[in-house]
């Protein structure tokens, strides 16, 4: 009774004020979104029917034998793979490099490996002897410290006296495994096209159909590489570089300052810091490289923190920069700043989890504030089919992807406030785990056996919270309401508990 009486008190001075602001706001955000998604759908469509394929805007001829030059006719190119204890993937990616289709001394495959288990470390050089002894130009790198991470890595592996002599250097995270005429198809365009700095391919993923939060992720990331990419390629030749799976040219990359550790997406701060030096770039669709996607709640997390943290504290680091740019024009300036940062790295997460899991429920427990029927129905369904064109064949799991990534934006909108602010795990960089097919393999060698339960690594309070949030407006609106929001309401608390136990992904048990 003491609280339906400070409820009433309150309610109507302070809550309802505040909730209709926050409204607002959020249909602001939501309005933002919607015009991105549909500006981005019309230009897809676009470039699908009428525009130019790559080799079309750009020149593209075969690199010709030279009868007097011989093998110097073709540019030297240097292979990086950054590695960081990858038991179950370093023979995949080493040897997928090795295999790589071009003059044996116009290459140099760099093996750059930050491994603390010497047992780890052992191996991948006994791997990289063991092409060495093929008449494979491999070199295997290490460092003493783990500064700068990847960023670190990378900047380290280009100071050695034989990358003086390369024009080009190709980027392999340690789970991806191209496919041998990778470097056919994309070194003549960096050749025959000096204005290009960075050339991308796209990311094929071999374990999708692994389990439902595989094919969730697939659904995300298909629609960044059919559309995001594209579009940026297509329009203003810019787009965040992946950090893998793409060729630099050298000059380029060292004309933009070189890999800078200061946030944990050195990928993008170079794409960036390349494009504001007036340099273009290209993504190819059509070229596809194979690599495995995170199949752990725990390593999803982290990738995802690191994904979502970066991009904010990076934007806060040079959004300054950006405008005082007297390089390139203004329409691209205000295509990364509002387009790609604001809107697809800060507005996106903020109103997906603050709008649809807070404010939105919110106003069945105040029923004084009205949510109009645009923002609460049409423009998230129009957004979501939008989101699902890049991936076709999972059309039927629309209602679990928005529930997947409903609750993955709590995660993600914590990380962006933490770059923002740059609070305590702005800089957290955590290898995400690759399991290769390792897992399936002792799967099956051994009698199945129930996973030790830890609370510490399965127990998540931040969504379990929110869950029962969302569980007791449900409950209220089924009661009180008169929206029928309390459909809605149900099942994403059941997401929120389903992800809060941990019950997501594939689990592997404990040794």
């Amino acid at each position: 009774m003491q609280m339906a009486v400070i409820w009433g008190q309150i309610k109507a001075p302070l809550i309802v004020p505040l909730l209709k602001l926050a409204v607002v706001v959020c249909l602001i955000m939501s309005v933002m979104l919607f015009i991105e998604r549909v500006y981005m759908g019309i230009v897809i469509a676009l470039v699908k029917l009428f525009g130019r394929k790559p080799d079309k805007r750009f020149k593209w001829e075969a690199i010709k034998d030279d009868v007097e030059l011989g093998n110097s006719a073709y540019p030297m190119v240097l292979v990086q793979i950054p590695m960081y204890n990858e038991r179950e993937v370093y023979q995949l990616s080493i040897g997928a490099a090795c295999g790589l289709s071009w003059p044996s001394d116009r290459i140099v495959i760099q093996v750059l490996d930050d491994s603390t288990d010497p047992t780890i470390k052992d191996m991948v050089e006994l791997e990289c002897q063991r092409w060495a002894s093929k008449g494979i130009n491999i070199k295997y790198e290490i460092r003493d410290n783990r500064n700068g991470y990847k960023a670190g890595a990378l900047k380290e592996g280009m100071k050695h006296s034989y990358v003086k002599h390369c024009d080009y250097v190709v980027i392999f995270d340690a789970d991806f495994q191209p496919e041998p005429d990778f470097l056919w198809r994309t070194i003549p365009f960096l050749v025959h096209n000096p204005e290009l700095a960075l050339v991308q391919a796209r990311w094929k993923f071999v374990n999708a159909d692994e389990c439902l939060m595989t094919r969730m992720q697939e659904m995300s990331l298909d629609y960044h590489f059919t559309v995001e990419q594209e579009v940026g390629s297509s329009t203003y030749s810019f787009f965040g570089f992946n950090g893998t799976a793409g060729v630099w040219r050298i000059s380029a990359l060292n004309e933009a300052g070189g890999w800078k550790d200061r946030t944990t997406v050195e990928d993008m701060d170079l794409a960036v810091r390349a494009s504001l030096k007036g340099w273009k770039f290209l993504y190819l669709g059509s070229l596809k490289v194979k690599n495995e996607l995170p199949s752990t709640l725990k390593a999803y997390r982290y990738q995802q923190h690191r994904w979502s943290c970066g991009p904010a504290n990076l934007f806060r680091k040079m959004v300054m920069e950006i405008i005082k740019n007297k390089k390139v024009s203004t329409w691209k300036k205000v295509h990364v700043i509002y387009s790609f940062f604001v809107v697809r790295k800060l507005v996106a997460h903020i109103v997906t989890f603050i709008f649809y899991c807070i404010v939105l429920p919110a106003t069945v427990l105040v029923p004084e504030v009205e949510v109009p029927k645009w923002g609460a129905v049409y423009i998230p369904s129009i957004i979501t089919i939008l989101n699902a064109v890049g991936t076709p064949r999972s059309f039927h799991l629309l209602v679990f992807w928005i529930l997947f990534e409903n609750v993955m934006s709590l995660h993600r909108t914590k990380a962006t406030f933490i770059g923002l602010l740059e609070a305590g795990r702005v800089n957290e960089w955590i290898v995400t785990e690759k399991l290769g097919d390792a897992h399936k393999s002792k799967a099956a060698a051994k009698a199945p056996r129930k996973p030790r339960f830890r609370f510490g690594e399965r127990l998540h309070v931040l969504e379990l919270s929110v869950g029962a949030y969302l569980f007791f407006c449900g409950c209220y609106d089924v009661v009180f309401g008169k929206n029928h929001y309390f459909i809605y309401l149900f099942a994403q608390a059941i997401a929120f508990f389903i992800m809060g136990f941990g019950y997501v992904g594939t689990i592997v048990p404990n040794s």
